[in-house]
């Protein structure tokens, strides 16, 4: 939605808090339900390459990974890892409780 608008995502994000919209379903498969399909290893490694050394990932850099491959490509390696996404761009969280295993 903020690149249909071309805005920044923290202005969807200040829009959704002041009119009380509640986001689910995550693009990058940080919460929801959506399934995405299979992790991919080289993916992963694109992610680890950007995480810190506790495999915390901000958002803004997945996104960036996602430009390469697609968000959903992103999102179901993400969700199936372990890998943890922090500060989501939208503010609908600051850091989430994942505990996957890389498949």
């Amino acid at each position: 939605m903020a690149r249909e608008l071309h805005v920044e995502p923290k202005e969807i994000a200040e829009l959704t808090k002041k009119h009380g919209i509640r986001i689910d379903n995550c693009e990058l498969g940080v919460f929801g339900s959506k399934d995405f399909g299979d992790a991919r290893d080289d993916i992963y490694e694109k992610l680890s390459a950007k995480a810190n050394a506790q495999k915390k990932l901000d958002c803004s850099a997945a996104w960036e990974v996602a430009q390469e491959f697609s968000l959903n490509k992103v999102g179901s390696t993400t969700k199936k890892s372990d890998i943890e996404v922090i500060y989501c761009q939208l503010g609908c969280f600051r850091t989430r409780i994942h505990h996957g295993s890389k498949s």
